[in-house]
């Protein structure tokens, strides 16, 4: 039992790929198999080790490369306390939909030290429709290029203003509606008036657009991947050393780089190998420039381990063969094993220290 909690990585890709004309005693006999082989490569990692020197040769890539996530958001420098405030209480307000069901934070889950997402390939909206992208993830949203996977809102405030008049999302009729709510509330009338002292009126759909990003902007994570930037040499385990070293070196900072590790620019999905679904044409819908068929933001990889599923269609349940599958099609590289958990372990550093998931 001991051996099977200590290396459940290797097991996992014999259930994975369940073997169907294996009887029991043959699968047994396989997983004994493979938990010496990952015994022996955990040994062989653990003979090449790095010190105090190589740590540092490695940091000063990294941070050539990514470096830390700011303190602060771009336009946060007007975000005071009571609009921080009233876009928290937005953002939770299921009164933001027609049938007072579902919220900001039902798709993208900020609460319970949840990834900023709702861990569906499709988020349903207030009346039951599957929306066609899977949500990505809220957290250090404001750092990137554009929101959206197609790039289609220029920033936060832009990208609030979307969902709550989708038909298929939180479906408000208009923003007249939307407003109307709003200013039924005495605490909203009240939190207006301070948020924005000198707008006549305070209750418009474009404020109410800024007050959630402005608490949007304050969902910056922490994790050890930055400890280790800055400095920590116990930051990160020698596998997950290992990982950051396999992930700059083959080739993933092509389009994952920057402090978000992503969220800079877009790419097209199957680079080199296609990937399955051609139904989705991504940013062509926006620009209707053809040369941008199939490209998508690139994701940001911090606290890419607890916002699953992945790919802008949540066509990938975990993150081990998400991982394969753009070396895949991205690189045209086939990883192997030992490659592909060495570098799922050091993604799992770019977790926010506060949260877990799902």
């Amino acid at each position: 039992m001991g051996l099977f909690v200590a290396y459940r990585p290797c097991f996992h890709s014999c259930e994975e790929y369940n073997f169907p004309y294996m009887n029991h005693m043959m699968k047994h006999s396989l997983i004994v198999a493979l938990g010496l082989c990952c015994l022996s490569a955990t040994a062989a990692e653990g003979e090449s080790t790095y010190d105090q020197a190589k740590k540092a040769e490695l940091r000063d890539t990294a941070n050539s490369l990514f470096g830390p996530l700011p303190d602060a958001m771009p336009g946060s420098e007007n975000d005071t306390d009571v609009r921080k405030h009233l876009g928290e209480k937005l953002y939770f307000d299921t009164q933001l939909s027609k049938n007072n069901t579902i919220s900001c934070n039902s798709c993208h889950r900020v609460d319970q030290g949840l990834g900023g997402v709702d861990n569906a390939s499709g988020s349903t909206g207030a009346f039951g429709d599957i929306g066609g992208r899977n949500a990505p993830t809220v957290l250090n949203a404001g750092f990137q290029l554009a929101q959206f996977w197609d790039g289609r809102a220029e920033d936060l405030k832009a990208q609030a203003k979307g969902p709550v008049l989708n038909p298929i999302e939180m479906a408000m009729p208009h923003e007249g509606a939307v407003l109307d709510r709003i200013r039924l509330n005495d605490d909203y009338r009240a939190l207006f008036k301070k948020a924005f002292p000198h707008a006549n009126p305070a209750i418009t759909y474009d404020n109410m657009a800024e007050a959630i990003a402005a608490f949007e902007r304050t969902l910056i994570t922490k994790d050890r991947f930055d400890d280790f930037l800055k400095g920590d040499d116990e930051a990160l385990t020698q596998l997950e050393l290992k990982g950051l070293e396999t992930f700059t070196g083959i080739g993933c900072t092509t389009c994952h780089i920057g402090p978000l590790l992503g969220g800079s620019m877009y790419q097209k999905v199957g680079l080199v190998n296609a990937y399955e679904n051609f139904s989705d044409i991504g940013r062509e819908e926006v620009t209707k420039n053809e040369d941008d068929k199939y490209k998508f933001k690139v994701p940001t990889l911090r606290n890419i381990a607890i916002t699953g599923p992945y790919f802008h269609d949540g066509g990938v349940a975990t993150l081990d063969f998400a991982v394969r599958k753009m070396a895949y099609m991205q690189l045209g590289q086939q990883l192997t094993m030992k490659q592909t958990d060495a570098i799922v372990a050091f993604l799992g550093a770019l977790t926010d220290k506060g949260r877990t998931g799902k």
